[in-house]
């Protein structure tokens, strides 16, 4: 295995001010919080950092209808679409609202994870934030996911000499987008731990996808303890036997205690620890975003990602200008996730530890004994 150049951060412009709409969780800043996050600590060198390029219509069939990608375009165009367009591909939906960069922005997150496909052809790490888009489905939106760039994102690290790739996802969602695009396929290893009875409602425990898959879904208050014994035990002994030739990590942000749209107890750590365990496991590492819809938690975690990735210290408290970045952002939810003098002082958050549920412990042990690990 070659030695890793520096990791490049993939970012754009675009998500500054960019928004489903004042009502949608989607309203908050994510990618641009993470750009200026990781500036004001000082964790982006000269070089790290990539402007992602908007992925052209003809790269998006490479899994997309043509139909489909069409509509998006019209849909911005136009900001509006009829109801055969809204039943036929599920844009212009409460979930999937339309909005000024409806085309713009999702096809240049997916060109973000196209782009990286082809900058790994030799190796190396990248981490695409405003990647993870694991909904999509080829002919229409899900989720709030427009595009599906994981399942773009891996095409193009095949086209570009990744034979087996592991694409491993830690959102509290299960990616529904990416099972169907590699059902059945050998050389595509997914590994999912999402929270159980949680939307889109796919991924059982016996859901193998083709063969493909190994799901794993976990009862609301999964805490850091039982993450770390999931992934020592089941995700990480998994992606080694595979020996892919290069690793995918969604490394959605919804998972952790404070997120509104999940009632899993994680802390930060988890995903610190899952993206740093994985790296040594492939030449080739892209490490996207994805869930996430406290503005403050999902800044943190993905800035905290590239800290990791870039082997940079946390501090116990940010300096004043990256406190100053997340004293600026604001939320109107109360309760659940409101923020506290933690979420504005700190990029590493308390551990969340706990006893392991015997619940997690059967279906690992049934997932291991299945996989012919135990």
């Amino acid at each position: 295995m070659t030695a890793d150049p520096a990791p490049k951060l993939i970012g754009s412009e675009i998500y500054r001010g960019s928004s489903y709409g004042s009502w949608h969780p989607l309203a908050i800043p994510r990618v641009s919080t993470v750009m200026d996050l990781t500036r004001a600590l000082g964790w982006v060198p000269p070089g790290s950092y990539i402007p992602s390029p908007r992925a052209k219509p003809a790269a998006l069939h490479a899994w997309h209808d043509p139909a489909y990608v069409a509509a998006l375009q019209r849909a911005e165009a136009d900001g509006e679409v009829d109801e055969e367009t809204r039943r036929r591909h599920d844009i212009g939906t409460v979930s999937n609202p339309i909005f000024p960069e409806i085309y713009r922005r999702p096809a240049t997150a997916a060109g973000g994870s196209l782009l990286a496909g082809e900058l790994l052809a030799t190796g190396g790490v990248i981490h695409n934030p405003a990647g993870g888009t694991h909904h999509g489905m080829p002919d229409r939106a899900g989720g709030f996911c427009y595009l599906n760039d994981p399942v773009l994102g891996i095409l193009s690290l095949r086209r570009n000499g990744a034979r087996r790739v592991a694409y491993v996802d830690i959102d509290a969602h299960h990616p529904d987008g990416v099972a169907v695009g590699f059902s059945g396929e050998p050389d595509v290893l997914m590994i999912s731990v999402h929270e159980e009875k949680r939307w889109p409602f796919t991924g059982a425990l016996e859901d193998r996808e083709g063969g493909s898959a190994v799901n794993l879904p976990v009862p609301a208050g999964l805490n850091d303890t039982e993450f770390n014994f999931i992934a020592g035990e089941l995700i990480l002994p998994l992606v080694e036997r595979f020996a892919p030739d290069a690793i995918v990590l969604q490394c959605g942000a919804d998972a952790v205690q404070e997120d509104p749209l999940s009632r899993l107890a994680l802390s930060n750590n988890a995903h610190f620890g899952m993206v740093a365990a994985l790296r040594p496991l492939s030449p080739r590492y892209l490490v996207l975003g994805g869930g996430g819809y406290n503005p403050w938690t999902v800044g943190r975690l993905w800035s905290g990602v590239w800290g990791t990735l870039l082997g940079a210290e946390m501090p116990d408290r940010v300096p004043p200008e990256a406190e100053e970045v997340l004293r600026a952002l604001s939320w109107s939810r109360k309760g659940r996730g409101a923020p506290t003098e933690a979420l504005m002082t700190t990029i590493r958050d308390a551990p969340r530890e706990g006893p392991i549920g015997e619940r997690v412990r059967a279906d690992v042990g049934f997932l291991r004994r299945r996989e012919g690990l135990a």
